[in-house]
């Protein structure tokens, strides 16, 4: 299977969930988005990483990395390798001098761990065709005019009284206030009904 390579673009506070978060993988050089719900820890871990912050004592993944780094282990790549019922499963590809080792992982911890090495993440078709979000090609120019001009989703929709039509656009409205966990439900619902 051909792997495709994906980006942390954003890390998200649901707007409708507390204590939520949605660490958003965007695909390189494309158009389509993987969001995966994580705790409020692994986003914390993730952030830090990701604004190169010094926590005084070493984070857990900070300690990981040290200790694969203290034995001359590098991680060379995750791979979010399946999907299964709304779960993300990766894999970690360690190399050392004498072994390459695959070991199985949260993916919340994979990607803490690949923004520390600063290593590529990466997926394959089937995950992004069942959970990818496909945005909209912002370098179009939008139509301005005589279009009605819809109200922000306020989370309380009834998601099966909508049509696709209508969850779709819910969608994008969505995705442009970057409430990444509603997105997902929305997205679900499409895919549920285009089973």
């Amino acid at each position: 299977m051909r792997k495709i390579e994906l980006e942390i673009v954003a890390l998200s506070h649901s707007i409708t969930q507390t204590h939520s978060y949605a660490v958003v993988l965007g695909e390189v050089n494309g158009l389509r988005r993987l969001p995966i719900v994580i705790g409020g820890f692994e986003a914390q871990a993730i952030a830090v990483a990701l604004e190169k912050m010094q926590p005084s004592r070493p984070l857990t993944h900070d300690l990981m990395k040290n200790f694969m780094t203290a034995f001359l282990v590098d991680l060379s790549e995750i791979v979010i390798s399946d999907l299964q019922e709304g779960i993300f499963y990766s894999k970690l590809l360690c190399i050392s001098e004498h072994d390459t080792v695959e070991i199985d992982s949260r993916t919340s911890d994979a990607l803490a761990l690949a923004v520390r090495f600063g290593c590529p993440i990466y997926t394959y078709e089937h995950i992004l065709d069942s959970a990818g979000i496909l945005m909209e090609d912002t370098t179009k120019k939008k139509k301005s005019g005589g279009d009605a001009v819809s109200e922000p989703p306020t989370g309380k929709e009834d998601l099966k009284a909508l049509s696709v039509e209508e969850l779709t656009t819910l969608l994008n409205d969505v995705l442009e206030q970057e409430d990444y966990i509603r997105a997902i439900t929305i997205r679900d619902e499409i895919n549920s009904r285009s089973k």
